[in-house]
C-alpha cells in the first residue's frame, strides 16, 4: 500500500505537487510511481529557468525497468533543482515523499485545484 501524504495534490501521472510558504510549488514523484519503476538509476533533471505549462515533460527518471517522463504537475517557471539526484538517484525509492526533484514558481496556481486530493489519488491508483 502507499504512503500518500494529504499535504499536497497529485497528478494523474503520478508526480505531487506541494505549495510552500513562499509560494513556490515542490514538485516530486508518488510512492506508488517510485515503486511501479523499480530501482531509480538516474534522474535527468530540468533546468533552472525553463518554464512548463501544466502537464508538460519536464524531466525523466531511469530504473532498471524502465524510463520515464516526469511532468510538470501545475505550469510555472523552475526556480531550484534537487542536484542531490544526480549523485543518488535512489533517494527517490528511498523517501519519495520527501525527495523533491524541481520547485516551480507557479504561473497560475489554481491549477493545483484541477489535481487530485490524496483520496482522489488513492481511488485513482486503487490503493
Amino acid at each position: 500500500m502507499s504512503n500518500i501524504p494529504a499535504d499536497r495534490r497529485y497528478a494523474e501521472s503520478h508526480e505531487w505537487a506541494k505549495l510552500e510558504a513562499d509560494g513556490t510549488v515542490t514538485v516530486g514523484i508518488s510512492d506508488h510511481a517510485q515503486q511501479a519503476l523499480g530501482d531509480v538509476v538516474f534522474v535527468e533533471l530540468p533546468e533552472v529557468g525553463s518554464v512548463f505549462g501544466q502537464g508538460d515533460a519536464a524531466g525523466v527518471v531511469e530504473s532498471v525497468k524502465a524510463a520515464s517522463d516526469i511532468y510538470s504537475p501545475i505550469g510555472g517557471e523552475v526556480v531550484e533543482v534537487n542536484e542531490d539526484l544526480t549523485t543518488s538517484p535512489e533517494l527517490l525509492n528511498e523517501e519519495p515523499n520527501e525527495t523533491w526533484i524541481f520547485k516551480l514558481r507557479p504561473s497560475d496556481k489554481s491549477e493545483l485545484d484541477k489535481l487530485l486530493d490524496a483520496d482522489g489519488y488513492t481511488a485513482l491508483i486503487g490503493d
